[in-house]
């Protein structure tokens, strides 16, 4: 960290949600340009700086503010100066030369205890006292709070945040409770919490502490994506990670149980422990689910034989038996599951689904978990798919809380629900999904139960197969056109532990054997940047081609990937605006990803049909940087080629480089080609179940390029993605009782 001193000469950019500012100052003979969280500076102000030199393409040298604090000047020219800068509304140039004259030296400390003594200056009336006094007791407030939690490791967006909680009592209220920061401030963490706490001289088995720290470890177990954690585990860690004894664990697991926080259950024979969102979504999702599928439905006059068979001769298909079970089970069933891998015809079946349905006179509506997915469905059925989110009708309550328009009391206004990408939905989600759902809808889930589960918590699509108390169909038969497809027939291989046919002349599935990683790194960016471009002229590196890892981290984790490929793929130019953030250098062209579900972001549409606008932009959604707004810190972004989303520098860290993705994120998406580095890691992660998923991604072509040992490690390893759920346990729990 370097240090600098200097005056603020002119404030080139300021926004006053977040305090993000850009500013030139005077530092000995030169002038500097800073950028960073600097609330309420004004020309003319001194400051003390500590951050980092950064440089940017186009404005040069810059100083990246980490941490700020205001110099009181000692001299009357400078407090003078000070007061005339407007740093204090109500004070101008004429009005700080006569309290200077006035007051010399002890000017501040007239500010700070005896303001009302201004009065004895002509000029200086009761309103204008008022407009001083407010303006100083604010910008004093924030200085305090800024000068004080900076200390902690706060970062001054954060103790924006602080502010705005809590206001002048920002300090008073953390010193009593340092951990309602976690419950309250987003973005500040327990371990945040726990510095502060230590440093204020907190005892260690204080009961705010101790509490506070198992609602963290149970959260961070529940963000593995689990919905619950054993209590024998939770008592472990919070032994080693918060240093007290299992009597003190024990202790105030039961009183944060009777503040009504947590709740524990036992679940098998084990004593498990829930937060709330969790327990009380599976509770629901067992109710609704049990209630459709056991509900009464009007019997449906339709002769499902001919209407079959008159699908089968107008697109030329011919139905496997599992096939005709689905079409005919949803006739039959309130609620049926159909799972299958690929080119086990789950579209062609929907789309009979919907032909049948709509020929009797009812209204059908389709949903997916993502924009890429209900976009498919809407090209292969040629209806309209929403995300569910949009089904649900996302929006805002009274209160300015995020929430569905749709739910029991408003519920969706169809005889039929399809829902595609099963898979990827969570419990909560879920919980929402079903909330909207009227008695005698027919709902039909439609999955590939072998895919990684959702990236939130629960594993719904499993649970609710593995229950035995809903109709499934399993298609496990291969269309004879997908036969075709190494893509198709090495994926069913994979999934039944079986080696991949690799290299087979004119198909596509190809793996390129390379055990050094950087050669792989290399030989994945000259595929990417040259090859596959050259093979196909159709393919942009940038648009069709997806890069797929099973990390973050190292040589080839999806980080390392991102720079490497933007460097070849999107390079800097002197033209092409870019802005620095952290670690990422976002420059216009880049391809990005959405890294965390935002329901308040704006969007307007700017192709396709639908609403012009909306809100919500979710966890995985990937788009193009096609401006950057240098002035006003704002990234325009397309996603999906048709929505349009301006992120304010506040939500940049929301955004990350997707030239190359992990697995996981790229669940419910479709990519021409896809380019996977196979290389030895963590066990949990190099998995069948990942590989499986990863394959699955591509439509015409995939590469892997690594280690042909690393592939069957994988392959053979079929295990790591076990959570802890006890959704199935619930529906059979419940099932059994009404036997």
């Amino acid at each position: 960290m370097t240090e600098i001193q200097g005056t603020v000469e002119e404030i080139i950019f300021s926004n006053e949600d977040n305090g993000y500012t850009v500013a030139s100052i005077k530092s000995g003979q030169d002038s500097l340009t800073i950028v960073g969280v600097m609330p309420y500076i004004v020309e003319g102000q001194s400051l003390r700086l500590t951050g980092k030199w950064v440089n940017h393409s186009q404005f040069g040298q810059q100083f990246k503010v980490e941490e700020f604090e205001e110099l009181i000047p000692s001299t009357l020219v400078g407090i003078e100066r000070y007061l005339a800068s407007g740093a204090i509304f109500g004070i101008g140039p004429v009005t700080a030369k006569k309290i200077v004259e006035k007051f010399g030296e002890k000017t501040f400390d007239i500010l700070d205890n005896n303001i009302e003594k201004l009065r004895d200056i002509e000029g200086i009336g009761d309103k204008k006292i008022e407009i001083i006094c407010e303006s100083y007791s604010k910008q004093r407030e924030i200085k305090n709070i800024m000068v004080f939690f900076q200390s902690y490791g706060v970062s001054p967006n954060q103790c924006m945040k602080i502010y705005k909680r809590f206001g002048a009592d920002s300090v008073n209220a953390v010193k009593e409770n340092p951990y309602r920061l976690t419950d309250e401030i987003s973005g500040i963490g327990f371990k945040t919490a726990d510095k502060i706490s230590r440093n204020l001289g907190v005892e260690s088995n204080s009961p705010y502490r101790i509490q506070s720290g198992i609602r963290y470890i149970i959260n961070q177990f529940c963000a593995l994506g689990n919905t619950y954690m054993p209590i024998d585990k939770l008592i472990g860690q919070g032994k080693e990670i918060l240093t007290v004894s299992q009597e003190d664990i024990e202790k105030n697991l039961i009183e944060t149980v009777l503040d009504g926080k947590i709740k524990i259950e036992t679940i098998n024979s084990m004593e498990c422990v829930f937060t709330l969102p969790y327990y009380y979504a599976e509770l629901s999702v067992t109710k609704r689910i049990l209630t459709l599928a056991f509900g009464e439905y009007d019997v449906l006059k339709v002769n499902i034989d001919e209407k079959i068979s008159d699908f089968e001769n107008k697109n030329n298909v011919n139905f496997a038996k599992s096939q005709i079970d689905a079409i005919k089970g949803v006739v039959d069933n309130g609620v049926e599951i159909i799972t299958g891998g690929p080119g086990t015809g789950k579209t062609t079946i929907i789309r009979c689904i919907l032909s049948v349905f709509e020929d009797i006179g009812m209204r059908v509506m389709m949903a997916a978990p993502t924009g890429r997915a209900a976009k498919r469905m809407t090209e292969a059925t040629e209806r309209e798919a929403k995300t569910i989110h949009r089904l649900l009708e996302l929006g805002y309550s009274e209160e300015d809380d995020m929430t569905f328009m749709r739910d029991e009391d408003s519920p969706l206004e169809c005889d039929v629900l399809i829902i595609d990408e099963a898979s990827m939905i969570d419990i909560l989600l879920m919980n929402s999904l079903l909330k909207a759902i009227g008695m005698g809808t027919r709902v039909i889930i439609v999955g590939d139960a072998d895919q990684l589960p959702s990236v939130g918590p629960g594993n719904v699509l499993r649970d609710l197969i593995d229950s035995e108390c809903i109709k499934v169909v399993r298609l496990r038969e291969i269309f004879r056109q997908a036969k075709e497809s190494m893509i198709i027939v090495n994926a069913h291989k994979i999934n039944n532990g079986e080696m991949p046919l690799l290299n087979e002349k004119g198909k596509d599935f190809y793996f390129i054997n390379e055990k050094d990683n950087k050669i792989i790194l290399n030989t994945v960016v000259e595929l990417i940047s040259k090859r596959l471009p050259k093979f196909n002229a159709n393919w942009n590196g940038t648009r069709h081609i997806q890069v797929l890892s099973p990390t973050r981290k190292g040589m080839l984790g999806v980080n390392k990937l991102n720079l490497e490929l933007q460097n070849v793929l999107n390079p800097h130019e002197k033209w092409k605006k870019e802005k620095l953030y952290r670690d990422i250098c976002f420059r216009a062209g880049d391809k990005v990803m959405q890294t965390k579900n935002n329901y308040t972001l704006k969007w307007k549409r700017t192709a396709g049909e639908g609403e012009p606008e909306g809100i919500g932009v979710f966890n995985g959604d990937v788009g193009f940087i096609t401006d950057i707004d240098e002035e006003k810190n704002i990234l325009t972004v397309i996603f999906e080629e048709e929505r349009k989303v301006e992120y304010e520098h506040m939500n940049w860290d929301e955004l990350d480089l997707a030239y190359a993705s992990t697995v996981h994120k790229s669940q419910g998406s479709e990519f021409p080609v896809v380019i996977m580095p196979s290389f030895m890691g963590t066990p949990m992660l190099m998995n069948r179940n990942l590989l499986y998923t990863g394959i699955t991604r591509a439509k015409q072509m995939v590469v892997l390029v690594g280690d042909i040992k690393a592939v069957r490690f994988m392959i053979n390893n079929n295990k790591g993605f076990d959570r802890y759920s006890s959704l199935k346990w619930r529906i059979q729990n419940i099932v059994d009782k009404d036997a």
